[in-house]
């Protein structure tokens, strides 16, 4: 049974960066799609990047602001898809999540993600 774990969430200045870790077990990630969620204090759940499975290849950022500043991508040998974060701003505070479907296509509804990591924090802040 496919497991997710995030890490590489802290605090961090305006302007920082970090690279957020998806890991996973129990199954290759290679025959998922995996999406990144952010949630806000206050705010709904909302996709921020997706990566499809490894026989699309195709990646999405659904986040303007973020566009520019975020990279997704996945090392199949390690089993980890990351979300590489730079120019961090104080809006992107958030609970970061890691999300699993096996369907072929990315999304950034969270409502199609089938399994779920536990979260990692990432706060942005002078």
């Amino acid at each position: 049974q496919l497991q997710l774990v995030e890490s590489g969430g802290g605090l961090v200045q305006p302007g920082g960066s970090l690279r957020l870790s998806c890991a996973a077990s129990g199954v290759t990630l290679n025959y998922y799609t995996i999406g990144w969620f952010g949630q806000a204090p206050g705010k709904e759940r909302e996709g921020v990047s997706c990566i499809s499975r490894s026989d699309n290849g195709g990646s999405l950022i659904f986040v303007d602001s973020v566009k520019g500043r975020f990279t997704i991508s996945r090392d199949n040998a390690k089993n980890t898809v990351y979300l590489q974060m730079n120019s961090l701003k104080p809006e992107d505070t958030a609970v970061y999540y890691c999300a699993a479907r096996r369907n072929f296509y990315c999304s950034g509804a969270v409502g199609l993600y089938d399994i779920w990591g536990q979260g990692t924090q990432v706060t942005v802040s002078s």
